[in-house]
């Protein structure tokens, strides 16, 4: 069975947010000029894939730059599109990068339950060990029993070691011993899973502040990073996601899941635009393999069908 590459996967995991955007330029561009209707309805179409009303603006005006009124082929639009949401997305296209001087290095793992924390975990897991660096996890989402058996499974799949504690045990405390059980056997990196709910913001700031709070005792620069996990078929309740956990602790990343299930792919350049967060990476499936660093061009391609 011939592999395939992760450009060829990235496109077919954006291929509903591709089919979209390509299939809504067709509609609009039947042998017509580029004219004011025509720029009005391109902006709409780029603002229901969820790329955002200021920069879908912007995509259109930039578009019109000596081409108004002139015959113009679809592919040339879908180019110039995607030049210009490379353009966005290249500041932000960091790899996750570990400080192997920091032992253990550790990230602290958040976000809404049912964003793929966990599952985002368990392949960051997999990529480490295959550069030779070994994990743990800390499970402290200790109100779900669900979560703590889905890192199980990972743990076994990467020979990962998982501190747990009963249900309803303080996430505070299990990330402190952790920490130190992590540091005492050596190990590279310690990824600590967390509750994600929303519903009860004040509940969850005072449990994820307290965590910080401890394991600062330890090692005052930790966490050393805080990876925020987006489900991207939420759409535009990604936006308030970023801001409410930017605010309960200091996210400098994120991984963007589950692009192969939505068509609003174009909520990552929204979230480029406006938070300017590294995006480190990007999931388009299940296996392992299917989460990857985040590259501007190949995004901007394919979600442009290119």
């Amino acid at each position: 069975m011939i592999k395939r590459s992760w450009f060829s996967r990235l496109k077919d995991g954006l291929g509903k947010s591709s089919t979209r955007l390509t299939r809504g330029i067709t509609e609009v561009f039947t042998k017509r000029k580029l004219d004011d209707e025509a720029l009005e309805e391109l902006e709409e179409l780029l603002i229901t894939a969820d790329i955002g009303v200021s920069t879908a603006s912007e995509l259109v005006q930039t578009l019109a730059k000596g081409r108004f009124d002139k015959e113009i082929t679809e592919d040339e639009i879908r180019r110039v599109f995607a030049d210009e949401i490379e353009k966005i997305l290249e500041p932000v296209a960091k790899p996750f990068e570990l400080d192997k001087t920091k032992k253990p290095y550790v990230v602290l793992m958040v976000g809404v339950n049912g964003s793929g924390k966990t599952t985002t975990m368990g392949k960051m897991a997999k990529q480490f060990n295959d550069k030779g660096l070994s994990v743990m996890f800390a499970a402290c989402d200790t109100f779900r029993a669900a979560a703590v058996e889905q890192l199980m499974i990972w743990g076994e799949r990467t020979g990962s070691e998982v501190i747990s504690a009963k249900t309803g045990a303080d996430a505070a405390g299990l990330a402190f011993d952790a920490f130190k059980k992590a540091q005492e056997q050596g190990v590279d990196v310690l990824m600590i899973d967390t509750a994600g709910r929303l519903q009860n913001k004040k509940n969850l700031m005072a449990e994820l502040e307290k965590i910080v709070r401890v394991i600062k005792k330890i090692d005052e620069e930790a966490p050393h990073s805080c990876l925020l996990v987006l489900d991207s078929t939420v759409g535009q309740n990604a936006h308030s996601q970023v801001q409410v956990f930017s605010d309960i602790t200091k996210v400098n990343g994120l991984v963007v899941t589950k692009l192969d299930g939505t068509a609003k792919g174009g909520v990552v350049v929204a979230l480029a635009k406006k938070f300017a967060l590294p995006i480190h990476y990007i999931g388009v499936g299940e296996s392992a393999d299917d989460l990857h660093s985040f590259k501007a061009s190949d995004y901007a391609n394919s979600l442009l069908g290119l």
